[in-house]
C-alpha cells in the first residue's frame, strides 16, 4: 500500500472514531467534566481526520507516476498528403 493511501485510511479511521465519540456522549450541562473532554476530543480527532484524509489524497496524487513521453519524430507514410 502506498503512503498516500495508508494516510488516507488512517484519516478515515480518525473521522469514524471522532464521530463515534462526539455522537455517543450526551451534551448535557450536568455531565461529568471527563465526558465533556472526551466529546471535545472526538471533535478534535474528527477534524484532524478530515485534514489527514486530504493530505493522503494529495500525497497519492503527487506520487503517481506519469506516463513516459513518447518521442517518435520520424515521419511515417500517413504523414504524407
Amino acid at each position: 500500500m502506498k503512503a498516500g493511501s495508508a494516510i488516507a485510511v488512517a484519516g478515515i479511521i480518525m473521522i469514524i472514531s471522532g464521530a463515534t465519540l462526539f455522537y455517543s456522549i450526551q451534551g448535557d450541562t450536568s455531565s461529568d467534566q471527563t465526558l465533556r473532554l472526551l466529546k471535545h476530543g472526538g471533535t478534535f480527532a474528527g477534524l484532524m481526520g478530515i485534514g489527514i484524509v486530504m493530505a493522503g489524497i494529495l500525497l497519492y496524487l503527487i506520487g503517481r507516476e506519469e506516463p513516459p513521453i513518447q518521442e517518435d519524430f520520424e515521419p511515417t507514410d500517413t504523414d504524407n498528403f
